[in-house]
């Protein structure tokens, strides 16, 4: 198995400034806007983000919510062992509000639309956008795009991309593995 470095934590931390700019020029002052970070790994990046736009550019009032989509999948009851759910955590209602997913990587699509139904239990949105750090741009099965993008990579099925944030892996990190 080999591993390439596709991002290290210096060019990590510019593409979230520039992805928190975009949201700034799009969302104004976030009053009818709300941040979703898609569990697992999306809540990182979220995190991140929330972190920029309110000590570096003075955005203190920010609805964030934690969204589990694990029994929406498509594919939850196909595999052998079972599946441990994590949290949601979203103490709001979209209703009337745009809803920003974000993601660490958009690989096939199928977690986008699982979020899309899942998020039907708390409103319905006026809008909803989305928020990767990494798009692998030739794997999608459903026609899904993102609105903000930090990356886009070219990768072969075999290979997976691999997203550390120092909060959970020590250091943040983009890999590609080829297996």
């Amino acid at each position: 198995m080999s591993k390439k470095e596709l991002l290290n934590s210096k060019e990590i931390d510019i593409i979230l400034h520039r992805l928190a700019c975009q949201l700034i020029e799009n969302h104004n002052n976030f009053e009818d806007t709300v941040l979703i970070g898609l569990q697992p790994r999306g809540i990182f990046l979220t995190e991140r983000l929330i972190e920029i736009l309110k000590n570096e550019y003075n955005i203190l009032d920010i609805n964030y919510g934690k969204l589990d989509i694990t029994f929406y999948r498509d594919d939850f009851r196909r595999r052998d062992e079972p599946l441990s759910a994590n949290s949601t955590d979203i103490n709001f209602v979209v209703e009337n509000k745009n809803v920003v997913f974000i993601d660490d990587v958009l690989f096939s699509g199928r977690s986008i639309r699982s979020a899309l139904t899942a998020i039907q239990s708390f409103g319905r949105p006026t809008n909803v956008e989305l928020l990767v750090l990494i798009d692998r741009r030739f794997s999608r099965h459903l026609p899904i795009q993102p609105n903000y993008r930090g990356r886009q990579v070219d990768v072969i099925n075999e290979e997976r991309v691999i997203v550390n944030w120092k909060e959970n892996d020590g250091k943040d990190a983009v890999y590609i593995l080829n297996e």
